[in-house]
């Protein structure tokens, strides 16, 4: 998937829309959940060198909350990659081009929504 089209995909899917929040870094954009402001994304261009990559050039990434068991078995999929500038023990960055399976990073965005989602508490009165 390209940018474009995973930035629509989000709005689609989960009625989230970009934010820009740093003046330096102006094409960074942010997706949080309305409830509770927290980034179940984070889509950066960045120098292809950062995640390993040989060739030179900038490439379209997005980082996105995943279950710290998961990432292991993640990481051997072409187009996935440690975590750039964010924990590499909660969260993995997926290039945004032709390498990257378009279901599995539906599926990796699903994921990281879920694991980023509000925590509804019971109320005690109800038990």
């Amino acid at each position: 998937m390209t940018r474009e089209e995973i930035e629509k995909y989000i709005f689609d899917t989960y009625g989230a829309e970009a934010e820009y929040p740093w003046i330096k870094y102006p094409s960074n954009a942010v997706f949080r959940h309305s409830e509770n402001k927290k980034w179940f994304a984070l889509i950066m261009n960045i120098p292809r060198e950062k995640p390993g990559l040989s060739d030179e050039g900038n490439i379209d990434i997005i980082n996105l909350k995943c279950s710290p068991a998961l990432i292991g078995s993640f990481l051997s999929d072409k187009g996935i990659f440690p975590a750039y500038h964010m924990s590499k023990t909660h969260w993995i960055s997926a290039a945004l081009d032709e390498n990257t399976d378009d279901s599995q990073l539906k599926v990796l965005l699903d994921m990281s929504f879920e694991n980023t989602a509000p925590v509804i508490k019971k109320n005690k009165a109800s038990k």
